[in-house]
Parts: structure tokens; C-alpha cells; sequence
């Protein structure tokens, strides 16, 4: 593995970004060495791994530090006033599978940043990435972007350390940028969630810290494939990295043959798609228009069909979720101690994109999918979405239409298959089995889905809301293959 652990005299890119997407996938070529083992990353992350920690145990709602229960709505708030608050929400959905529903939800409305700074050593772009410790990691350390901050982070509300490398994305005149977008996150869990996704090319020196290394395109993606490793926000921002237009496939050195060749394809706008994106805008915009949903928030204590004892909130079919308090200490973070409520998930989730080669070309099938949390009701997710041990809970209508279709492919159907976890800040333990599964495409249209292809999905990235927080990790994945045979990209060691 070609991983840089000293800064070292970086090669100045002139010119604009015009020739981005060449650059990166230049970058995405440069993986571990023969496609062995990555060694030197190993050694670096349980080296840190070994000085950086947290040590999470339950802690009842009511007894927080630092939180406090408002006497007259119930919802769990911070004493700062700052971060997020835990409060009701009640949904309306006339013409859904369940019309009428309320839970709690996580109501963090300042906007934070999910930073990714590149820069090209020795003519190849590297990421700055850091590993970094979570509550709510099964393992505790991931790997996470540059910086992976809310508002409340950045502006020491904690009265912590200040967030390094924060000055490249605060002020990112002075640098270059490739991406800078506003995206949601889990519309089932958060209400209104937003965060800023950048990725800048760093002008000049940039110091190496502690904690920190630099990895190519390549290397981050073959991290992909292994168990529980590149946490939520990188897969988020890694999503929206420009990877389309011509002259990808000569880096690629793509010969166009077999699944890799459909996919190098779909990357090129030139390509085609079996919806003009015109299209795909009028079909969003309709299923925005149409979709009828009221989502308000309301009292903590007003919630129906929850149970609330001092230390959790539940569900009183035992599914779906729950609320917990956490106490946390922790190694390597800007803050060594505090206590805060989480969603603690019930059941290992399945979140799956069907793919297929149309007219020479791989197309993924989106979802148009509502989650009361959405700023604007509907977004594309993955075909498939849900936690399966839910669903009993819920009436036959709400079973997803393609869930079949996926618990039954066949191992040669299967082109990606890991288990990766959600946001490890407000989310305990939530688990998802990630599956990219290659089917013939169908001449069934369904209102709800669309077959779009990749240099689509890209080219929505560019804007606001277009793709849920799911969908982006799978886009993530995709990308992941553009180097790989074609074979099962699978969860290391499980």
C-alpha cells in the first residue's frame, strides 16, 4: 500500500478542474499493491487504535449529565441549548401502507460540515482522512473524513479542542473546490437533518497530525469492501466526488467488457440512460407534488403507541428503535467525557441497489422514497430499504417490493455485500447489510422507481436532496467497483 504518513513536497496542480474526473480516476487506480493486504494502513490504525478509545455504557435518559427533561413537553434537550434535542414527531400519510403514526425523533437543526481535503502527491490526488472514535461504533474507531463537525463542534460549545484542519472548508476561497453541496441524513430518524458535504483541493503545505493520513481514492475504496471501517459521513462525501465525463474509460484502462465495462460506461454522460434526466427532474418534481404528507413535531410525553420509563423510550411492539442514554469516555477526541441520548436500532437493516446493464450501459434502480424527516418529502434511495425484523410489525403493504429479490439472489449475482454502520455520533450500533446485486433488467415500470444511470446519480449529487443518505453510501460502492474484476466486493474476515 502506497499510504503517506509524512506531508512531503506535494506536487502544485495548475489550471482549473476541468480534468477533475481524470484525476480521480488516476487516483482510484492506485489501490494496495498486487491487491494485497493493506499493511501499512493496518499497523498506523491499530497503532492509534491503541491510544484512541471510547468506553460506552448505559445510562438512564433522566439521569444524562448535562441534559434535562423540559417539564412541560417531556423532550431531552442540552443544557447548552446547543447540538440536538430528542422531541415527538407525528406523521400523516393518507395513501401510505401506515397512515398515521408518531415517534421520536432527533431535531438537529444547525447545519454541520463533512469536509474531504485532497491534494496530489508525486502526480496522484491523496484524501486527508482521520481515524476516529465514536460512541456509537460497534468497534469504536472508523474511518471519517477530514473534518466531521456540527456547528456546535466548530464553535467549541463543548468547551473542547478546536477541530483541526476546520480553516480549509471555513474559508475554502483560498483553495480549490471540487464539491460543496448540502445534503439530509436518515429522514426516519432525524427531523430536517442537513449537513454541508465539501471536498477541496489544498493549495500549499498541509501538516500531517496526529490521527491523520493520507490515502488514495483507490485505498479508501478497497476499504470499502471490509467490515465496519469507513463510517457514514466518508461514504457520504466520497459520494460526491465529480467521477464522470470522457476519457474516464483510458484511465480506467477499462476494455469494456463484462459488469465493469457497463458501469465505466455509465460514468459517461456520452453513454445514455434510459430516462433523459429531464425526465428524472419532472418524475421527482410529480412525486413531490403528489405525495401527500404532513410531518409536525410535538411533545416528547404526547408520543402514541411509546412507552417511556426513566431509562429508554420504546416502542410498545418491541421494534423499530429506541431511545437510550449513553455515559462515554473517550481517547483521541476534542472532548474526554460526556453523556447524551441515542437511537439504538432493533435488528440488522438490508439496504440494497439492483443493478442492470441496459443498452450496454449500468443502471441502478432508484427508489423515490417519503421519510417524515425529508426537507422536501421525497428522495431517491436504494431499491430496497428496511430492517426486516420490523416488518412484522407493520402491515403486508409496507413489505418492500424488491426485498425478495434480494434475500434470494444467487452468490453470482452479488457484486457488493458489507456490513457498514450508520452515523456512530447519534446512533447505537446500527447496522446495515450494504448489497449491490446485478439483475436483468425488467420492462415493468413501477411509479415509484426509476432506472437511472451512474453519471445521473452524479450529476444529482451536484444539488440538494436529490439522493438520501443510503443511497449516497451505495453510489460510494459503485464507484468502489470501477477497479475491481467484477467479483463480490465482501466483507473481510466475517
Amino acid at each position: 500500500m502506497t499510504a503517506l504518513t509524512a506531508t512531503g513536497p506535494a506536487t502544485e496542480v495548475g489550471g482549473d478542474l476541468g480534468d477533475i474526473a481524470l484525476r480521480l480516476g488516476e487516483s482510484v487506480r492506485e489501490r494496495g499493491a498486487d491487491g494485497g493486504p493493506l499493511t501499512g494502513f493496518r499497523q498506523w490504525f491499530e497503532e492509534f487504535g491503541a491510544r484512541a478509545y471510547t468506553r460506552v455504557r448505559p445510562a438512564p435518559l433522566a439521569e444524562l449529565e448535562g441534559w434535562r427533561q423540559d417539564p412541560d413537553t417531556g423532550n431531552l434537550h442540552h443544557n447548552s441549548g446547543g447540538f440536538f434535542s430528542v422531541e415527538g414527531l407525528s406523521t400523516s400519510r393518507p395513501h401510505g401502507p401506515v397512515q398515521h403514526w408518531t415517534q421520536p425523533v432527533i431535531h438537529q437543526p444547525e447545519i454541520g460540515v463533512l469536509g474531504l481535503l485532497v491534494k496530489e502527491f508525486d502526480g496522484v490526488l491523496r484524501a486527508l482522512v482521520q481515524a476516529k472514535v465514536e460512541p456509537g461504533n460497534r468497534n469504536g474507531l472508523q474511518l471519517a473524513p477530514t473534518v466531521q463537525a456540527t456547528r456546535s463542534n466548530y464553535l467549541r460549545v463543548h468547551q473542547g479542542k478546536p477541530v483541526p484542519y476546520l480553516e480549509f472548508f471555513r474559508e475554502p476561497w483560498h483553495h480549490r473546490q471540487i464539491a460543496d453541496v448540502r445534503q439530509s441524513e436518515q429522514g426516519s430518524w432525524f427531523y430536517r437533518k442537513r449537513n454541508r458535504n465539501m471536498v477541496v483541493e489544498a493549495v500549499g503545505k498541509v501538516p500531517l497530525l496526529d490521527g491523520f493520513i493520507w490515502l488514495t481514492i483507490g485505498e479508501i475504496q478497497e476499504l470499502l469492501a471490509v467490515e465496519d471501517t469507513v463510517n457514514m459521513d466518508l461514504r457520504s462525501v466520497l459520494s460526491c466526488l465529480p467521477l464522470t465525463g470522457p476519457g474516464l474509460d483510458t484511465v480506467l484502462r477499462s476494455d469494456g467488457s463484462g459488469f465493469r465495462g457497463a458501469l465505466v460506461r455509465s460514468c459517461a454522460t456520452a453513454s445514455g440512460s434510459r430516462h433523459p434526466t429531464g425526465e428524472l427532474l419532472h418524475w421527482m418534481t410529480e412525486m413531490r407534488t403528489r405525495t401527500e404528507v404532513s410531518a409536525r413535531l410535538l411533545p416528547l410525553d404526547r408520543l402514541s403507541g411509546w412507552q417511556r420509563t426513566p431509562e429508554r423510550i420504546s416502542h410498545e411492539s418491541g421494534e423499530f428503535f429506541s431511545v437510550i442514554g449513553v455515559d462515554v469516555t473517550a481517547g483521541g477526541r476534542e472532548v474526554a467525557h460526556w453523556s447524551q441520548p441515542m437511537i439504538r436500532q432493533h435488528g440488522r437493516g438490508v439496504i440494497a441497489l439492483l443493478v442492470a446493464e441496459i443498452d450496454g450501459v449500468l443502471h441502478a434502480l432508484m427508489h423515490a422514497r417519503v421519510e417524515p424527516g425529508f426537507l422536501d418529502v421525497v428522495e431517491l434511495a436504494p431499491t430496497v430499504q428496511c430492517i426486516p425484523d420490523s416488518l412484522a410489525a407493520l402491515p403486508t403493504t409496507a413489505r418492500p417490493e424488491f426485498l425478495d429479490t434480494v434475500l434470494s439472489a444467487a452468490p453470482e449475482q452479488i457484486r457488493y455485500d458489507t456490513v457498514l454502520s450508520e452515523e456512530g455520533g447519534r446512533f447505537y450500533h446500527a447496522l446495515n447489510r450494504y448489497l449491490i446485486v446485478e439483475v436483468a433488467p425488467t420492462k415493468i415500470e413501477y411509479p415509484d422507481y426509476r432506472w437511472t444511470a451512474v453519471h445521473q446519480l452524479t450529476e444529482l449529487l451536484r444539488h440538494s436532496h436529490y439522493l438520501n443518505v443510503q443511497a449516497r453510501s451505495l453510489v460510494a460502492c459503485l464507484h468502489g467497483l470501477l477497479e475491481c474484476s467484477g467479483s463480490t466486493a465482501g466483507v473481510e474476515g466475517s
